[in-house]
């Protein structure tokens, strides 16, 4: 998949520039693998599918603390619950946090002329 037309609040454009495996870290070390994912030069922020969470063998709740909300990624081993990640929200609802990448492959189409 490469140049391929995305819908966005301000219309169709031109975002997605290739996809492929991404592998990425989160700030308490819980790493992601993401087999298909999108990419863009144009994006700031990404997003991440509750799919892929799980994906990777976590769960996901909310926990409400201090009358601010946080997403909870868990973890279940030996039948007793681990927090690995927890992200805050923002006023809009969306949880954040930030990423690491852990390697990058970029593949280039260069075209020769004679």
């Amino acid at each position: 998949m490469s140049n391929a037309h995305v819908n966005t609040i301000s219309g169709s454009s031109k975002l997605i520039e290739g996809s492929g495996r991404a592998i990425m870290l989160l700030p308490k070390g819980t790493k992601f693998v993401i087999d298909d994912a999108l990419y863009s030069t144009k994006f700031q922020r990404n997003l991440l599918s509750f799919k892929d969470i799980c994906l990777n063998g976590y769960h996901i709740e909310t926990m409400n603390e201090k009358n601010i909300e946080y997403l909870y990624n868990t973890n279940v081993e030996c039948g007793k619950k681990y927090v690995l990640e927890r992200l805050p929200t923002f006023s809009s609802g969306l949880y954040y946090t930030h990423i690491s990448a852990i390697e990058s492959h970029v593949i280039v189409k260069i075209n020769l002329v004679k």
